[in-house]
């Protein structure tokens, strides 16, 4: 079964179902439901609040991922119905990037190239690389996933030391005595 309609033009009851039997819709997408949750004009402040307690209650693992994914997304709908200063907001922030950089920890991700960080989403509409696909720490990424305690990761990096160690690694599998300098 597909949805019929778009998920931001549902009404209260219709997402209640939905979260009901997701499950029956082949279409469902559960980024795009949080999405909804903040451009549809139909509900109310309250109504949103309890559709968003509602699809946390749903999704709890991919609403904890959303930090990851979509970071603009998950503070919007963990400030949803509150009035926050701009320190209140700042203090929104660093708590994602704690989760973000636990998260990376602890799901052991080798790479950093998935959701909003993986496109290019530049905020002119004539540019002609809007929703390309673009590689980590490329200069085309508007976002990029850095915490302050690596050194490491920056534009143009390039680890030496590993392209060291994997030249020695070739030369002796190779069975030849490494290169000395």
């Amino acid at each position: 079964m597909k949805l019929s309609c778009r998920l931001n033009q549902l009404t209260e009851p219709e997402y209640l179902h939905l979260l009901a039997n997701y499950r029956r819709y082949t279409n469902f997408n559960s980024l795009g439901l949080f999405r909804s949750l903040l451009e549809n004009e139909k509900l109310s402040q309250v109504q949103r609040q309890y559709l968003r307690d509602a699809a946390i209650a749903a999704f709890p693992k991919f609403y904890e991922f959303l930090q990851l994914k979509d970071p603009v997304t998950y503070a919007q709908l963990s400030m949803l119905g509150q009035e926050l200063t701009v320190a209140d907001e700042r203090a929104v922030w660093e708590e994602i990037k704690r989760q973000q950089q636990r998260l990376l920890t602890q799901k052991r991700l080798g790479h950093r190239n998935f959701g909003t960080y993986s496109r290019h989403n530049c905020p002119y509409t004539t540019c002609p690389y809007n929703g390309l696909m673009v590689r980590q720490n490329s200069r085309l990424a508007e976002s990029v996933l850095r915490f302050h305690s690596e050194r490491r990761i920056g534009w143009g990096y390039h680890n030496h030391q590993a392209a060291r160690r994997r030249q020695e690694r070739k030369a002796w599998a190779q069975g030849r005595q490494p290169r000395t300098e």
